[in-house]
């Protein structure tokens, strides 16, 4: 081992001895045309890697921009299907909230009209709801449907009081004109 360390640290002694000189001490002569052209092969050499990367990163740019084009279309049309479907659920909404309302049936105008001629013939123009359940012969969700579609027929002109002998009953009074 010790003879290999020995014969590693005087291998530069005896490469001098022999004759051989490092490249740093070798003279090179070289004339200006192929100095020009060694400096310009050197740089097209440096630089050519760097002009392929350039390219490349100019290609990947393009991809890039039409991906992101293509998502901001897509985001577009996402956010117009959003809009269009809250449009639709307010139309919805205000649909239950404020239902329409629909025009009475012949069975209730009649029942209205025949509330009507009851009150008027009636010598006090007014009737406890359970007489008029019984004049109709229905119940107490028909009753109040004929007496809505009188109301709404002939504003103004009747009104919903309480019986004087039982607070708990209610009455259907005509109102002079």
């Amino acid at each position: 081992m010790i003879e290999t360390a020995t014969a590693i640290n005087t291998l530069p002694y005896a490469a001098r001895q022999a004759g051989f000189e490092s490249p740093s001490e070798q003279l090179i002569t070289l004339t200006y045309a192929q100095l020009q052209d060694l400096i310009k092969r050197a740089i097209e050499q440096a630089v050519q890697p760097l002009q392929d990367e350039i390219a490349q990163l100019r290609d990947d740019i393009g991809a890039m921009r039409s991906k992101i084009t293509a998502l901001e279309r897509l985001q577009e049309q996402d956010i117009t299907r959003v809009y269009q479907e809250v449009a639709y659920d307010r139309q919805r909404i205000a649909k239950l909230e404020h239902p329409p309302q629909k025009a009475p049936g012949k069975t209730v105008l009649t029942r209205a009209e025949k509330l009507e001629k009851y009150l008027a013939s009636r010598p006090d123009h007014k009737a406890n709801f359970e007489t008029l359940r019984g004049h109709l012969g229905v119940n107490k969700a028909r009753l109040n449907e004929a007496i809505k579609t009188l109301m709404d027929l002939s504003p103004g002109r009747y009104a919903i009081a309480r019986a004087p002998s039982d607070k708990r009953k209610r009455i259907l009074v005509m109102l002079p004109k």
